[in-house]
């Protein structure tokens, strides 16, 4: 997992074809106004996901998601959450990997993940090592806007 502001990306993750065709992607879009929903740059090798949600106040249990084919940038456009991590070796599966979906869920003891504090403007990059809990609230819910680059493994 690297988490870093947009700033300093490219200097923190190595480069491949489809992870530059991610960040030019969100160095031209991130301050446009974009529609929820997908967009594709290179079919299902590179697309970016928009997102607008509330977050919620779930840190006691948060769900876990983990994925083996994409790599997640995820991009904090407004808003700010707590994005739980762990080892995928700490998740307990509770719902088992949907190769469609590219997607597992499941549990981490609470002693064995960490929140990691995301605003606005910042960059998370995730690897399939690393499970994720997002949309966790800061303070109180709040409205978020999000864009999540998935590049395909293999690029």
């Amino acid at each position: 997992m690297i988490v870093t502001n947009f700033d300093n990306l490219t200097k923190q993750i190595a480069s491949s074809k489809e992870l530059k065709k991610a960040i030019d992607f969100l160095m031209d879009k991130r301050q446009q106004e974009l529609p929820d929903g997908r967009i594709d740059i290179d079919g299902d090798r590179v697309y970016a996901l928009v997102q607008s949600y509330r977050s919620k106040m779930e840190r006691h249990n948060p769900n876990f998601e983990a994925h083996r084919k994409y790599i997640d940038i995820q991009y904090i456009v407004s808003g700010k959450e707590i994005l739980g991590w762990a080892p995928l070796e700490n998740v307990n599966i509770t719902v088992p990997y949907d190769q469609e979906r590219d997607v597992s869920f499941g549990t981490v003891k609470a002693d064995e993940w960490t929140p990691v504090r995301f605003t606005e403007g910042q960059v998370i990059v995730l690897y399939p090592t690393d499970a994720h809990a997002p949309t966790l609230a800061v303070d109180q819910p709040e409205n978020i806007k999000k864009i999540i680059m998935k590049i395909a493994l293999g690029s």
